[in-house]
């Protein structure tokens, strides 16, 4: 008996097996740039990290030279215009971040402060506690960041106001709003200053391994749907040839 070994084209199992490869390989690449990118932040982290910290005036600073890198400013806080970034846990506990801008000493100019952590009121989650703000000029230590992270937007973004529980917020936005004039960037506070908030930030660049895990597995499913088409391709040829 003469065995013929004959692959069938499909058009339909073709179509679906490029739509598949085509959805594996954008995300795979799409997880492979997250990768690289929390991977240039963490160099840019380990290279800034023990360098003297910047002290931050009234003059617009560059965002891009010291952003991740310590920096230091002296002002009074803006007491009348904190603001809540909410879906914000910490160790599993759900809560707030507190945004607070700072009026730097000798000028008009402001920055937002991230000042920490706190918990959020489960009996009524709108109920924010008193907020323990230093009275007078003091010194703020931190982390510079273009802006304090996204999380999925949950319904239509309220009004900025003082006070206002947000999802998320920009440092323009704040500044159209407040109309205060402000430094393009947010700092996150580092230091201990007896007010209850934790300061415990998470790491930026966290997540390398996890993104270049996730886009093994999308690269994989594309490859296997490949192998999958021309495999199935052939036995349809080869069991039509034979029979």
């Amino acid at each position: 008996m003469r065995f013929s070994l004959k692959f069938r084209f499909s058009w339909i199992p073709f179509a679906v097996t490029l739509v598949v490869i085509a959805i594996g390989v954008s995300l795979g690449q799409w997880q492979t740039r997250r990768a690289a990118d929390k991977q240039a932040i963490e160099e840019k982290l380990m290279a800034r990290a023990s360098a003297p910290a910047i002290v931050l005036g009234a003059a617009p600073a560059d965002v891009d030279a010291i952003e991740y890198g310590r920096v230091t400013v002296h002002g009074e806080f803006v007491r009348g215009w904190p603001v809540y970034l909410d879906n914000r846990p910490y160790q599993g506990a759900p809560g707030f971040y507190v945004l607070m801008p700072l009026k730097i000493t000798g000028s008009d100019q402001h920055v937002m402060v991230a000042r920490g952590w706190i918990a959020l009121n489960r009996a009524d989650r709108t109920k924010l506690p008193q907020l323990v703000t230093p009275a007078g000029e003091v010194t703020i230590t931190g982390i510079a960041r273009r802006k304090p992270g996204h999380v999925l937007q949950l319904g239509r973004a309220p009004e900025i106001r003082p006070a206002v529980i947000l999802q998320n917020l920009t440092i323009a936005e704040f500044a159209q709003a407040s109309k205060l004039p402000m430094q393009p960037l947010l700092i996150e506070q580092l230091e201990d200053a007896q007010d209850g908030l934790v300061r415990d930030w998470p790491r930026p660049s966290s997540g390398v391994d996890m993104h270049r895990g996730y886009a093994f597995q999308w690269y994989g499913l594309a490859l296997m749907a490949f192998i999958y088409f021309v495999v199935t391709g052939f036995r349809r040829g080869t069991k039509q040839a034979n029979d």
